[in-house]
């Protein structure tokens, strides 16, 4: 690293020199004459007078900055740090965690994504980089399966509020609208409901939430609204009452509102339709919704079931803010799903469609990977006679073979669990530990959170260890919108350790083995088990 000029102690030392010694010729840092001049000097010429330390020293300006530089340079240092001052080593690269990739170009930013355990991974991303491409960085890079369940979450825990992005929605374009100094970021983790309501908007969308007054829907029923949104992505006109925040107070009034393609409207006496009771609120593509984390708390909200709608292009202020409250689980679900839908109309369609495209390539590609083995290559063998195997060429007798085959593993199998082995017991009742669904101690409250933020969708599910009673382990199950609590209790038959949720009457000889039957059968449930929650470390 080369400097502009010497210092400034150097400088003096030269002028003094220059003037005294050197009748005004310029030195060289070495001693040595300056490249303009060949000969050596000669003795007379080096050495300087004698100067009395009294007198002062004339220091000479005749010389330019510019002189000084072409003239004086120092060694250069090397730099320590290289990667902190040069963009091209920088850690952070295109779309790649710390220290691998390539160099990035000049329309790229940086974007920083956490997961649920805290940790971090920073990408740099171009500018036109969306959400669905993030997350299938992220999957690939943290080796996740079931790519179209996953989201990236707007956070803003200050103000309590969270949103899932669109998958079409512009990552850079988001973070634009985010304070200079607060604690915004985005969280990497499952989001199940994203697109359930595709599958079942009777769900999402009560009967008596839905109003027919729009000329386009008219005379239609219920259901024919329902099967007008699963077939154009648009939606049905919402309409109910919600608790809403007055402007800088904290009290809270009961509104009738009513969400249209043209905007949120509210009704100035009572429940009343009329043009002239009804006000405009806002405009639906001018505002994103979040929910509202804490609402109680924060917000002193009359129920857990606050949301809120804010500007786009604004920052997150709690001035800008406009909060809501429903009365359940199902109400915010159904104001915040028919928001997405009038607010992106068919992107969203699009998105679900591309979602389960993306799904279906997925698994005729692990189906095709498990085909790689030719089945010609496969063949039945007998290996009862005494003359060594044989090639089994009647397909029955094949089918017949794989039959008996099974029915003895299953038999073994039976055998080995209920022989009263100290090592197989201790291997079944810790075999739980090791699984994706177990969450160890986590609250009632806690777990309840989790499946809130994964997505209530019905068969979303996990196991963990009991608070209240010692040695049991309870199944907290997500259907219809809400979290039931099953306690699995441990006993004993025959001196074998058993699980059971129906007093006894079904036995399992590990949770392992509890949650496959229930993936399979409802049992006492009221729905199989289909997701589990679980968490990732990026």
């Amino acid at each position: 690293m080369e400097n502009e000029g010497p210092p400034r102690g150097v400088c003096k030392e030269m002028d003094r020199q220059g003037d005294d010694g050197m009748n005004g010729q310029e030195a060289h840092p070495s001693g040595a004459l300056s490249p303009e001049t060949d000969d050596f000097p000669s003795p007379k010429t080096t050495n300087p007078p004698t100067v009395k330390r009294s007198q002062p020293l004339g220091i000479s300006n005749g010389r330019s900055k510019g002189e000084e530089s072409k003239t004086i340079s120092l060694p250069s240092i090397p730099n320590p740090f290289p990667e902190l001052c040069s963009p091209s080593n920088s850690p952070i690269l295109i779309g790649t965690p710390l220290g691998k990739g390539t160099p990035p170009s000049g329309n790229t930013h940086v974007v920083k994504v956490f997961g649920e355990d805290g940790r971090s991974r920073s990408l740099w991303v171009p500018a036109a980089t969306t959400a669905r491409d993030v997350c299938s960085l992220l999957v690939q890079r943290a080796h996740c399966t079931d790519q179209e369940s996953w989201a990236l979450i707007e956070l803003h825990p200050s103000l309590g509020l969270e949103r899932c992005l669109e998958d079409h929605e512009t990552v850079v374009e988001v973070q634009a609208t985010w304070p200079l100094e607060g604690d915004s970021k985005l969280l990497f983790r499952k989001n199940y409901a994203k697109y359930e309501f595709f599958k079942k908007p009777m769900l999402f969308f009560p009967e008596n939430m839905i109003s027919d007054c729009t000329d386009v829907n008219k005379g239609m029923t219920s259901s024919e609204l329902i099967q007008n949104l699963l077939n154009s992505g648009s939606c049905p006109e919402i309409q109910g009452p919600l608790q809403v925040r007055e402007p800088g107070r904290k009290a809270w009034k009961r509104v009738y509102f009513f969400l249209r393609k043209s905007g949120l409207y509210c009704s100035t006496k009572g429940s009343s339709k009329e043009p002239r009771h009804l006000q405009y609120v806002a405009d639906l593509e001018e505002l994103n919704i979040y929910g509202v984390t804490h609402g109680r708390k924060l917000y002193s909200a009359p129920t857990d079931f606050t949301f809120c709608v804010k500007p786009c292009r604004n920052r997150a202020r709690s001035r800008d803010m406009k909060l809501l409250c429903a009365e359940s689980e199902q109400m915010r679900t159904c104001w915040t799903t028919a928001f997405r839908l009038f607010k992106y109309g068919k992107q969203l369609h699009c998105n679900y469609q591309r979602s389960l495209s993306t799904c279906n390539q997925e698994n005729t590609l692990r189906q095709s990977a498990k085909r790689c083995v030719s089945e010609a290559s496969l063949v039945a063998m007998d290996f009862s006679g005494k003359a060594g195997g044989r090639v089994i060429e009647n397909p029955r007798e094949a089918q017949s073979a794989e039959q008996e085959e099974g029915q003895a593993w299953r038999k073994k199998t039976a055998l080995r669990c209920s022989l009263p082995n100290s090592c197989s017991s201790s291997r079944n009742t810790l075999i739980h530990q090791a699984q994706p669904w177990f969450h160890g101690r986590v609250s009632r409250r806690e777990a309840q959170k989790l499946i809130e933020e994964q997505g209530l969708v019905d068969g979303m599910f996990l196991i963990r260890d009991s608070q209240q009673h010692a040695g049991c382990f309870v199944l907290s199950l997500c259907y219809k919108l809400k979290t039931k609590h099953y306690l699995i209790i441990p006993c004993e038959e025959e001196g074998r350790r058993y699980y059971t949720m129906d007093d006894g009457v079904t036995l399992f000889i590990d949770l392992l083995q509890l949650v496959e039957f229930h993936q399979i059968n409802r049992g006492i449930l009221p729905v199989c088990l289909k997701h589990h929650c679980t968490r990732v470390a990026l």
